[in-house]
């Protein structure tokens, strides 16, 4: 498991469709899996799910994200899942890594 937070500035629709499609864009086996929605005084909150296939572990693993907006402000949180091959250990984390890496540059270039 990686994770990666942040907090940035802006309006959150923008960014939400912004991070959307930038993991969508950066894998070609890149899915959105399923989201779930909320909204009170003015706070917003949306989780999403997205998979993609790792190349160098063999097998799909997760990205879970979740935007919190309130107002300007907006707290991001990228946390990844699944690219392990071993049973009781993790043994090559390199494709969760690799997909938290997208979510990292997409933040940067915000």
């Amino acid at each position: 498991m990686a994770k990666f937070e942040c907090t940035l500035q802006g309006d959150y629709g923008q960014a939400l469709d912004y991070f959307h499609n930038g993991i969508l864009n950066g894998s070609m086996s890149a899915s959105f899996e399923d989201e779930s929605y909320f909204q009170s005084f003015g706070v917003r909150c949306t989780v999403r799910v997205y998979e993609r296939y790792s190349w160098t572990g063999g097998n799909r693993l997760s990205l879970t994200l979740t935007l919190l907006g309130d107002e300007d402000k907006i707290y991001l949180s990228g946390i990844t899942a699944g690219g392990s091959q071993g049973m009781f250990l993790k043994l090559n984390t390199f494709g969760e890594e690799a997909f938290l890496d997208t979510l990292r540059e997409l933040a940067q270039r915000w």
